[in-house]
């Protein structure tokens, strides 16, 4: 069995309210009993890309469990990679992979730079191609990024989602072996299909959507501040058979 934590959009920007957050979520899943086998956070790291913002979320997400990291639309690339990732900064998409002999775990970058909607560029779709290529057909692969790829059926996260979607769902329909696709960006649990495979939303750290069926009429009307953190963690069992757990944390 292969548990993954799946944590998005903690938007730290040094204000303690920020700092509480992700750090009651940290904090829960250290205490746990057992190991994951990875924590994936999907973006929005920072809430301004400041290098300050990057070195605190380096100490904040410290945690004994492996961590993987894509950025989101709030992210820069090249202070995310510099303060964050260690490495010298670029303007190349941020994508990463993280391999064990069960499974692999597939980040893409879906920023686009200077923009809040998201898009794989070629680059990245090659490069998934090609870790996809260097997986063995029999294990399972997890594939992230920041913006969902579908309508989640809110005014506001659809008009921002990720597009040209149609090449990634071609990429997908190829590789029986994706288990199964992850992302934020939305501040809501969520759960649908993408290409055939489930497409998992994280919750929001910093905030939850207000879906508008839930929010009056008004401007910030679809932003909850006063709900706790939450995560999900996904289960993935010898089957193949994928079982996802949301939690809140208080």
């Amino acid at each position: 069995m292969i548990v993954t934590a799946h944590l998005s959009d903690p938007h730290i920007d040094g204000e303690q309210r920020s700092v509480d957050r992700i750090q009651a979520v940290m904090d829960y899943l250290d205490a746990l009993p057992h190991d994951l086998d990875a924590v994936l956070v999907t973006g929005d790291i920072a809430d301004h890309a400041l290098p300050g913002e990057y070195e605190l979320a380096r100490r904040l997400l410290a945690s004994r469990h492996p961590l993987l990291l894509c950025p989101g639309n709030h992210d820069e690339r090249g202070a995310f990679r510099r303060f964050l990732l260690g490495e010298p900064a670029s303007s190349a998409p941020v994508n990463q992979v993280h391999r064990t002999e069960r499974f692999t775990i597939a980040l893409c970058d879906s920023s686009v730079p200077g923009k809040d909607e998201g898009f794989l560029e070629d680059d990245t779709l090659l490069w998934l191609e090609d870790v996809l290529a260097r997986t063995p057909g029999d294990t399972p692969v997890l594939v992230g990024f920041h913006h969902p790829p579908t309508l989640l059926h809110d005014p506001y996260i659809d008009g921002v989602r990720q597009f040209g979607e149609s090449r990634l769902a071609a990429l997908v329909e190829r590789h029986p072996n994706i288990a199964a696709l992850v992302c934020g960006h939305a501040h809501t649990a969520a759960a649908t299909t993408f290409a055939g495979k489930p497409l998992l939303v994280a919750p929001g750290v910093a905030s939850t959507l207000r879906l508008p069926w839930e929010h009056p009429a008004q401007p910030g009307g679809h932003v909850h501040l006063d709900r706790p953190p939450a995560l999900a963690f996904h289960v993935l069992d010898d089957t193949g058979r994928l079982t996802t757990h949301y939690r809140s944390v208080v």
